[in-house]
């Protein structure tokens, strides 16, 4: 690839990558405030959070052990059916968690990609700073907070099913203890009210970025007479 050919590529990449960001501006991110605000404000992700307990059958988990020393006894009940060997998970909160995780990843998407227009956008180094490229250095950093919260919520969430095995299996090993069930219980519901607090936060976070961008559009896009120079 020749150099005239390399700047005429970086040129539509520009190019694109300002259409691509406008779009998630002026378009996408009011579309996913308006979906977000119907969503916090469904019962089920307001604060305090009234959620469905899963309660634990112990008669149930007596069956279950009682198949599972079975088998490792050598022995394969033929009438086992292969779902009573289960415990179920809470189908409330692993649904919550994939419309949260949905709109995360979404948020993470329209993040790299503010980031990258924004990036594209500052002037060269040596010609010195100004009032626009601070402005620009702001929603960066801004973009790259979102993110690392967003990401550290990511991580509290996977650690979730983790954790709550471990309890399902002092249930399983000891029914006869009360406060393991209780425990599984409050922690249940310890996580529905932080899925409602991370879904909050994701309205939070676009609203600010929405804000911050769109009130400083010009500055960001335009920090200085011209910037098409800081590509080459």
């Amino acid at each position: 690839m020749d150099q005239t050919e390399a700047i005429t590529k970086t040129k539509e990449f520009y190019e694109t990558s300002n259409i691509v960001a406008e779009n998630i501006i002026f378009q996408k991110i009011p579309e996913r405030l308006v979906h977000l605000y119907e969503l916090i404000n469904k019962p089920e992700y307001r604060i305090p959070v009234n959620y469905i307990e899963f309660k634990f059958d112990t008669t149930v988990i007596a069956k279950i052990e009682n198949n599972v020393n079975n088998y490792a006894e050598g022995e394969t009940p033929n009438d086992t059916d292969p779902e009573q060997m289960l415990i179920p998970s809470n189908k409330n909160l692993t649904e919550y968690f994939e419309i949260l995780k949905s709109n995360m990843i979404q948020l993470l998407e329209d993040n790299r990609v503010l980031k990258m227009w924004i990036t594209l956008l500052i002037p060269k180094t040596e010609d010195g700073d100004n009032f626009g490229v601070s402005i620009q250095k702001n929603a960066l950093s801004l973009i790259q907070q979102i993110e690392s919260a967003t990401i550290t919520y990511f991580g509290k969430l996977s650690r979730y099913y983790e954790y709550r095995g471990k309890l399902i299996s002092k249930i399983v090993k000891y029914p006869f203890i009360e406060d393991y069930q209780i425990a599984a219980n409050e922690f249940d519901e310890k996580q529905n009210i932080d899925i409602s607090m991370v879904m909050h936060e994701i309205y939070f976070f676009y609203t600010i970025l929405y804000n911050v961008i769109n009130k400083n559009f010009e500055k960001i896009k335009n920090p200085r007479s011209s910037n098409i120079d800081c590509l080459y």
